[in-house]
């Protein structure tokens, strides 16, 4: 039977990070009920991070691992743990610890009213340069999107499976998931969760590759917003009528 839950970290570049954040997501998930896996999505990493994650599915097989043979950036590492796995219920965080998995289980009880639930970052523990270009972001996403979330860069979400027929893969689509989401007819809601400091690796991003890539995707992202077919009701002529014996 495949598991009920699946948890997708994607990484590069983090093999301090693969033991620690492996345990603590199946600590956090101890009392769960429904069956899970914790799918790592190896970015094609330069150091051993995937000696790290076979040795972590070593010490426990619910933890798997999937590997990219060329870097190809975190919205394709994501995607790639989509396509791996096949539970009803699936779960992000990032692969740097500063998300908290002990958010997880608050989070997954919020799906019996929504679709997709978000982790909204408190107390970020970022550069003062950081959460100013993540507010100036967000402002540019409700003017250009009309649709106003508070942190979409926060990769700590839970969502249902059928959250995805609204989704399309482009580098870039992780930022935007809650907005394509929303704007599909699904109930969306954010979160408070804990935000900690890195403490192994380095950041991937910085101001301007986010910046500079983050302006062409929102432009994108704005046309399709409005191009896009939305699901509609139908009648049908004439009527099917119901299998009847006419003899009775």
């Amino acid at each position: 039977m495949p598991p009920e839950i699946s948890v997708i970290v994607p990484m590069f570049n983090e093999s301090g990070n693969v033991a620690p954040l492996a345990a603590q997501v199946l600590a956090a998930l101890r009392e769960e009920r429904r069956t899970l896996e914790l799918v790592l999505v190896d970015d094609a990493s330069t150091d051993d991070t995937w000696t790290q994650i076979q040795a972590a599915h070593a010490a426990d097989p619910r933890v798997r691992g999937v590997r990219h043979t060329r870097n190809a950036g975190q919205s394709a590492a994501v995607w790639t743990g989509f396509r791996a796995t096949s539970a009803p219920i699936i779960a992000t965080l990032d692969g740097d610890l500063q998300n908290d998995p002990a958010d997880l289980p608050r989070m997954l009880a919020e799906l019996e009213r929504y679709d997709l639930v978000c982790g909204m970052r408190v107390a970020r523990q970022d550069s003062f340069i950081r959460r100013i270009s993540s507010g100036i972001a967000r402002r540019a996403r409700k003017a250009a999107l009309s649709a106003d979330f508070r942190d979409t860069g926060c990769g700590l979400r839970v969502f249902k499976r059928s959250v995805l027929d609204g989704l399309f893969p482009f580098n870039g689509f992780h930022r935007f998931m809650p907005i394509l989401v929303h704007g599909s007819g699904a109930k969306v809601c954010e979160v408070p969760v804990n935000h900690r400091p890195r403490v192994s690796g380095v950041s991937k991003y910085g101001v301007w590759n986010r910046l500079g890539r983050g302006v062409f995707d929102l432009i994108g992202v704005a046309w399709f917003q409005k191009r896009r077919l939305r699901a509609t009701e139908t009648t049908e002529f004439p009527a099917k009528e119901r299998e009847s014996n006419p003899h009775g």
